[in-house]
């Protein structure tokens, strides 16, 4: 696997269209620290790490709407590869849909929303969006 982010962007994707509660994903700590960045902004309703094997995996109980079953993630983009890194300063910050979603981007102080960074007067590369 050259791209496990995009993986772990897919695996969501995939449980969210085929409507599961849960979806698990090989653990790492860059996984751990985006994971803790969805359940902080209401993206998700819960995670666990499970320490099993040498690597460790990610459960993670997606959110819905109750009433008509829609979930809380409407998209999830990578936007940094492998294969072409996108970094931005702090006056370049990305707003994800006019401001109402989220960017998540690794800074030199570890992993943040964009919001975070600017205040902080970081750049860094941006991993991905979520709205």
């Amino acid at each position: 696997m050259t791209d496990p982010i995009a993986d772990y962007l897919t695996r969501v994707r995939n449980a969210i269209k085929a409507g599961h509660r849960v979806v698990e994903v090989p653990a790492s700590n860059l996984k751990k620290e985006i994971t803790r960045i969805l359940f902080e902004k209401g993206y998700i309703l819960s995670y666990k790490f499970v320490e099993d094997g040498p690597q460790g995996t990610i459960k993670i109980a997606l959110k819905y709407d109750p009433l008509n079953k829609v979930s809380a993630i409407k998209k999830l983009q990578r936007v940094s590869t492998p294969g072409l890194r996108r970094y931005v300063g702090y006056r370049e910050m990305p707003r994800v849909l006019n401001g109402l979603g989220i960017a998540i981007l690794s800074t030199s102080k570890g992993v943040m929303t964009d919001k975070e960074a600017a205040g902080l007067k970081l750049g860094g590369e941006v991993i991905c969006y979520v709205y």
